[in-house]
């Protein structure tokens, strides 16, 4: 029987899990920083705060338990995308854009090697991500996203063609893929508890079953006291919504997960993919995978794509349908895998500003800051915010506090219910355009899906 919600399947596997929660806030607080979400943009700030200033006070605030969210829940993809790279290139000029995407190229190495540095095993394999392409529509695109990531200066990417694809990972109907080595498949949950066992033992306090209901300047205010700071540091990513004053600031986005029962050496000599790589299509409404260190494929997609009202999910349960179409979305890119059993199902929020861009932002008049709309990409992403969030607070005037995403604003979410019509629509026409693409082998875009893109605001 399939195991449904229980938070995520890497909750389910944690072995260190049983750990005695910290304790909550007990009553009104000072910090030099405070930081809103122990998930692994607070916990990464916390952490370089703390190695690059011992002496700063620093105090984490975490709703449930840290790695609750996304950060707990995630496919395992450590890589190197960011989300409105492009769109930085447009407003700020290619070269700005191609030094955020080098700083995204290390930061796959500096999160494996923290980990490495801090005893964190967190499952880390080092494979690369492949992106495969299954309708000539796809492939198109395929090579198309390959071509504009060598033109920003990504020279050890490949371009595959059908038998070498397969060669690789035998995904059913591909004729093509891209690859590159700045990824890796990690396990979330272990990397978030390994960093957040680190930070406390630089000195951050992290208080848990601590929810904050109101960020203002200088302060985050709870039901158990207010902790006062000169800088407060939004890290909630797809929780946002829950604070006051700011549920169209990012849309929660829903994601699910379904995960199969180990698989024996016979099927994965058919499937192949001993190389673990983070796999990935092309496909509008997109699919992720990853071959777990117990030899399990993890498989995600959207399902329903948002709650009416920015309502998130209840520990991570999700809806039959949703488990069924991710099913049957693994047999048809693994028929081998028909009738294998799915142990469990989960899903989780990620965040979404309104232009799909990531951002990082420090107010100094204010103190108030803020990371995240990292739409998917937040594994990596996450830990370059952290990093620069440290060099705005400590007004180090470094590469990082030049890139083009920091202090980005954009402007908020409709109301509902146009919010909600909006994504149902949205991602209605983006399986529409999966759905033509497939059946009638285009070998371009299906225009539905470029209007979609239009009106959304992804490109």
């Amino acid at each position: 029987m399939t195991i449904n919600g229980g938070i995520s399947f890497w909750y389910a596997t944690d072995t260190a899990g049983g750990a005695a929660p910290r304790a909550p806030l007990t009553g009104d607080a000072t910090a030099d920083v405070v930081i809103v979400g122990g998930g692994y943009t607070g916990l990464w700030t916390a952490y370089y705060l703390k190695t690059s200033a011992p002496d700063l006070r620093v105090t984490v605030l975490e709703q449930k338990s840290c790695g609750y969210g996304a950060s707990g829940r995630n496919g395992g993809w450590l890589y190197n995308g960011i989300a409105g790279r492009d769109r930085y290139a447009r407003m700020h000029g290619r070269p700005a854009a191609q030094r955020l995407q080098q700083a995204m190229n290390a930061t796959v190495t500096e999160v494996i090697d923290v980990a490495a540095k801090e005893g964190i095993d967190a499952d880390v394999h080092r494979g690369g991500v492949l992106e495969v392409a299954r309708t000539p529509a796809q492939l198109g695109r395929l090579k198309a996203f390959h071509e504009a990531e060598l033109a920003f200066g990504e020279t050890d990417r490949e371009l595959h063609d059908a038998t070498a694809t397969r060669a690789r990972v035998d995904v059913a109907d591909a004729v093509g893929s891209t690859w590159t080595p700045h990824g890796a498949r990690i396990h979330p949950l272990k990397l978030v508890k390994g960093l957040a066992a680190a930070c406390e033992r630089l000195g951050v306090v992290i208080h848990e079953s601590t929810p904050v209901t109101e960020i203002a300047p200088r302060r985050a205010v709870t039901p158990y006291g207010t902790v006062r700071a000169p800088f407060v540091l939004r890290c909630t990513e797809g929780f946002t919504a829950g604070l006051k004053g700011q549920k169209r600031d990012w849309l929660p986005m829903n994601s699910s997960m379904i995960v199969t029962a180990p698989l024996p050496d016979a099927t994965w000599d058919r499937i192949g993919w001993s190389g673990a790589e983070a796999l990935g299509d092309m496909a509008h409404a997109y699919m992720y995978a990853q071959r777990t260190a117990d030899q399990r494929i993890a498989i995600g997609g959207r399902g329903v794509p948002y709650r009416f009202g920015s309502r998130t999910d209840t520990d991570g349960t999700t809806q039959p349908g949703t488990v069924a179409a991710l099913g049957r979305l693994l047999t048809a890119f693994f028929p081998v895998l028909a009738g294998v059993e799915i142990t469990h199902a989960w899903s989780g929020v990620l965040g979404v500003p309104r232009d799909w861009c990531a951002t990082v932002t420090l107010d100094r008049a204010t103190g108030l800051g803020w990371a995240g709309g990292y739409v998917g990409s937040g594994v990596a992403t996450s830990n370059l915010a952290g990093r620069t969030l440290r060099d705005l607070v400590l007004e180090d005037t470094t590469e990082l506090t030049g890139l083009p995403w920091v202090n980005h604003r954009v402007r908020r979410w409709e109301p509902e219910p146009f919010r909600w019509l909006g994504v149902q629509a949205l991602y209605a026409a983006y399986r529409e355009a999966d759905r033509h693409e497939a059946a009638t082998h285009t070998p371009t875009t299906a225009p539905l899906a470029r209007l979609a893109d239009r009106i959304s605001g992804r490109h």
